[in-house]
């Protein structure tokens, strides 16, 4: 149930605040910082600057590489800082020394809107471009894993309920995938993943440990009775080398489990799809994470991906406008767009539409 409801929408309360700022059109949801902004006509700077997610900042980077080659326009800088770290950045105010863009793998969270407005940054606009699902990866011609998410949660879990009683939990005794479950392999618990800045790691404790830690129904009950500690059960990954945090870098995990065959990674499914000859991916919950799949929404682990606008730096960042139209268009994220190629999986014909629709609201048809 998680899991389709992240695939068929941001989280309502973000949504909602994000539309409270967005709605009214760019000059009029700015405030006072961004209309003394709209008052000088003068750039801001003469490049672009994204930060944020680094699953998406692949995507990114070739809308800003297919921007520079196909117009006179200054090349976009993109960094990889994170989701989390790139919401910082982007809410720290309007100005030249602030982010136009950030990438994000989750939706903007109210706490990070009502950052932005304390900050004077009152209208963002939010564009979904496309689908991504969270894999949980080998180094091919190994052994192969078919995981539940109730067996992720017990791998990885801080703390793992004991037998069947309820209330009582232990501190997680597991170091071998055998000893959850007999049918997998006699190896080590190591699986590498993001840090908690990143929007990947948000997505996975969302649609993998909160699921694998429901299914015992004392720990499900306490989402309505007790939430905060539903979230510390759930939520709070080990500590003692099983899990290990690899930072943001995406492609790091990747080369580290090409040395360790042994090791488990997550991350986006564009890095698995473009390392194919190095990587496999487990199944979770009995689905392969494939483009169709994830396209289907029958893959578990699914999620979309965003990128957010400053209105106040449109029309005041050389080429701004112009990204946002060529992230939009047919050949970056239509059924056969380029983005495709890098690992994308294409948003539905009417949610496409709608995200142009909003596109052009900020920057013309």
């Amino acid at each position: 149930m998680l899991a389709a409801r992240t695939r068929t929408a941001a989280p309502a309360a973000a949504v909602a605040l994000v539309l409270l700022v967005a709605a009214c059109g760019p000059a009029a949801a700015r405030g006072p910082a961004g209309d003394s902004a709209a008052a000088d006509s003068a750039p801001l700077r003469e490049q672009i600057r994204v930060v944020g997610s680094s699953t998406v900042y692949p995507f990114t980077t070739k809308v800003a590489e297919q921007l520079a080659r196909t117009t006179d326009l200054s090349a976009p800088v993109v960094e990889s800082t994170g989701t989390g770290g790139g919401f910082k950045l982007f809410c720290a105010g309007v100005g030249g020394e602030h982010p136009d863009v950030a990438n994000a793998s989750r939706a903007i969270k109210p706490s990070e809107v009502e950052l932005c407005a304390g900050n004077g940054v009152r209208g963002i606009t939010e564009i979904r471009i496309g689908y991504d699902g969270i894999v949980v990866a080998h180094a091919a011609g190994g052994e192969p894993f078919a995981l539940t998410r109730r067996q992720l949660f017990l791998a990885l879990a801080r703390q793992v309920p004991q037998g069947d009683a309820a209330g009582k939990l232990v501190d997680n005794p597991y170091t071998s995938w055998h000893q959850i479950d007999p049918s997998l392999p006699a190896r080590e618990i190591e699986v590498l993943g993001p840090p908690p800045t990143s929007g990947t790691r948000d997505a996975f404790v969302e649609l993998v440990l909160e699921p694998g830690c429901g299914e015992w129904e004392w720990i499900a009950a306490l989402a309505d009775s007790d939430e905060g500690r539903f979230q510390e059960i759930c939520h709070t990954l080990r500590e003692d080398g099983a899990w290990v945090e690899a930072g943001e870098n995406d492609n790091l995990i990747v080369q580290k489990l090409a040395a360790n065959p042994d090791a488990l990674g997550v991350f986006g499914y564009s890095f698995l799809d473009e390392n194919r000859d190095r990587l496999a991916g487990a199944t979770v919950d009995g689905v392969a994470p494939t483009f169709e799949a994830i396209a289907a929404g029958r893959y578990p682990v699914s999620r979309p991906l965003f990128v957010y606008v400053k209105d106040a730096h449109v029309g005041r960042v050389p080429g701004l406008a112009e990204l946002v139209r060529e992230y939009v268009s047919d050949r970056a994220i239509g059924g056969e767009g380029y983005l495709t190629e890098l690992g994308l999986v294409p948003l539905p014909a009417a949610e496409l539409a709608r995200v142009r629709q909003a596109a052009a609201e900020l920057v013309g048809g």
